[in-house]
């Protein structure tokens, strides 16, 4: 057995033993078929969190985006992001003009790959998730038949906040929603507006004002 391929299991374990990793599929069922998960980013424990979530089966075609200047500084990052969760890297700033960021996406979409995407593109300390940025609605567009799964973790800003490099046992949960999709002649705004809205409401126990 590769390294690898234990360290995912082991790191799953990990998880579920320093926070519960609870999977609630209130919306939808597990299933094996294509999908999009768009999940609130509050750590970097996001990922490990709802790998751990996922059912086992689920996971080797289930790939999470990360940011390639970040995750490729150290040889270990690298690894662990490539060997382990084997991620979809994107760039964050342009190379060149004509260099499209959602490429890669769409390359692991047209492979048959399910996606695990963060839209607000940055990690947010307040709570409550930041406006969406555009690239979930241009992969909507270009691949309307594929589920979007709205996806709520809670507590994981708790176990590590950013900043932080060591987790704190606190119980967390990932509640998995209903299958959303891009509707005839919806406009950009009223769809990043509503998908941020069926994530949001996600939150065990709602908002509280």
């Amino acid at each position: 057995m590769r390294l690898a391929d234990f360290m995912g299991p082991f790191l799953a374990f990990i998880a579920r033993v320093i926070t519960g990793a609870q999977g609630h599929w209130k919306g939808c069922p597990p299933s094996n078929e294509q999908r999009i998960y768009i999940a609130n980013h509050q750590s970097h424990f996001d990922l490990v969190l709802i790998w751990a979530a996922l059912p086992t089966e689920l996971r080797p075609r289930t790939r999470a985006i990360a940011a390639r200047d970040y995750w490729t500084k150290s040889k270990f990052k690298q690894w662990l992001t490539t060997d382990v969760f084997n991620t979809v890297y994107v760039s964050r700033t342009k190379s060149s003009p004509d260099e499209d960021p959602l490429e890669p996406l769409v390359e692991a979409l047209k492979a048959g790959d399910s996606l695990l995407i963060f839209p607000e593109g940055t990690r947010s300390t307040k709570g409550e998730p930041l406006p969406f940025k555009s690239g979930i609605y241009h992969l909507a567009e270009q691949f309307p038949e594929v589920q979007i799964i709205p996806t709520w973790i809670d507590n994981v800003q708790r176990v590590m906040p950013k900043g932080e490099v060591v987790p704190v046992p606190i119980l967390c949960t990932v509640t998995f929603g209903s299958p959303t999709q891009i509707q005839p002649g919806e406009e950009k705004r009223a769809f990043l507006e509503r998908t941020r809205e069926e994530m949001m409401a996600l939150k065990p126990g709602g908002w509280k004002p």
